[in-house]
């Protein structure tokens, strides 16, 4: 049997992840995110159960790639692209803030399912730190560190302080029945503005994110 060349693997796999996906948010709008199983968004999807799972490793985390959309590749992309000029630290931070406030980050349905159910809005929390392996390769790049070590601390930091951004971002109003509320999977809505949160948690890794560009310099 001959083997499919890389690329047209690679594009099959996406469209699978992406069937996956879709089938998973459309689902479990349409029935409730408790009332989807695995069976059903793999039957959605036309694919078997044990493709799923090659996949996703649970139906919150299909639902939140749906609301996500590879969002790890777009960040690290939009580092790339920024000019030279730019500093390391304005192209992180601008990078992570314009992806992370694009449109369909906001899609109303799937705002609803993640601020209702306290397993959704840990895996959307959890996602973030998808962001790491790919910025390290840019940062790695723009840094010329062939050891990566400095990239990993710098990529895994900018993940650490999206993660903090968006608790803050949905947290619940500071008091004790909204607390409870947050634990029961009740209604919690976002507050403030998220791209102010995203500038204000990145704002303290300038300095280091800086400190080893300047290193690279001759």
């Amino acid at each position: 049997m001959t083997t499919p060349p890389s690329g047209l693997r690679e594009r099959k796999k996406q469209a699978t992840r992406e069937a996956l996906r879709e089938a998973a948010l459309r689902l479990a709008v349409e029935r409730g995110p408790d009332q989807v199983r695995v069976e059903d968004i793999a039957e959605a999807a036309g694919v078997s159960p044990r493709t799923y799972n090659n996949y996703f490793a649970s139906r919150e985390q299909a639902i939140v790639s749906a609301v996500t959309a590879d969002r790890e590749a777009r960040v690290a992309a939009a580092v790339a692209v920024r000019p030279a000029g730019v500093s390391l630290a304005d192209a992180v931070t601008d990078a992570v803030v314009e992806q992370y406030t694009a449109t369909g980050e906001h899609d109303p349905r799937a705002l609803l399912l993640i601020t209702t159910r306290t397993a959704l809005r840990d895996a959307y929390l959890d996602a973030t730190a998808g962001i790491a392996p790919p910025l390290t390769a840019v940062i790695a790049e723009r840094l010329h560190d062939t050891g990566e070590h400095t990239a990993r601390v710098l990529a895994a930091s900018v993940a650490a302080a999206v993660r903090i951004a968006l608790e803050g971002w949905l947290q619940p109003a500071g008091n004790a029945e909204a607390a409870e509320g947050l634990a029961a999977g009740g209604l919690v809505v976002p507050s403030g503005s998220l791209p102010d949160r995203l500038r204000a948690v990145l704002a303290p890794l300038a300095p280091a994110l800086d400190a080893a560009e300047r290193r690279t310099r001759p």
